[in-house]
């Protein structure tokens, strides 16, 4: 008897955790996630739907990225002036400040070189411009 209820208990083992896996399988396969016209319900990178959930971004995103246009565009001078406006006109900017103005020096160095970029330094959140064209070389 003894024996017996070993071999069942084994076999149980190996077979139950399979049988319970399988069947997990086949409810979640079965459950039905859409209506029938699923076809328009669903969301793909195509679809107008999901372009503007991506377009949500915090504000010192869109002036980090619109700084480093104006300085392509421009020159480091500019967009450390438009850096400066927008955190005097938006305090809750100012704790971005540092970050965007290490950002900017490193960009001005891939644009003009150390030498260059680093003339337009000035005190706009510190030293972090400058701080940005050391690690920009």
């Amino acid at each position: 008897m003894n024996q017996a209820a070993r071999r069942i208990g084994r076999t149980l083992a190996l077979v139950l955790p399979v049988v319970l896996v399988l069947s997990g399988t086949l409810a979640v396969t079965r459950v039905p996630w859409a209506a029938p016209n699923a076809e328009s319900q669903v969301l793909t990178a195509s679809s107008n739907n999901a372009s503007t959930v991506a377009t949500a971004r915090a504000q010192h995103e869109v002036l980090r990225d619109r700084l480093l246009k104006e300085l392509q565009e421009k020159n480091p001078g500019v967009a450390l002036t438009h850096l400066q406006e927008a955190t005097n006109g938006r305090p809750s900017l100012a704790r971005y400040c540092v970050g965007i103005a290490r950002t900017l020096g490193q960009a001005a160095v891939r644009k003009l070189g150390q030498r260059k970029a680093q003339s337009y330094a000035r005190p706009v959140c510190d030293t972090a411009y400058a701080t940005g064209v050391v690690q920009g070389h």
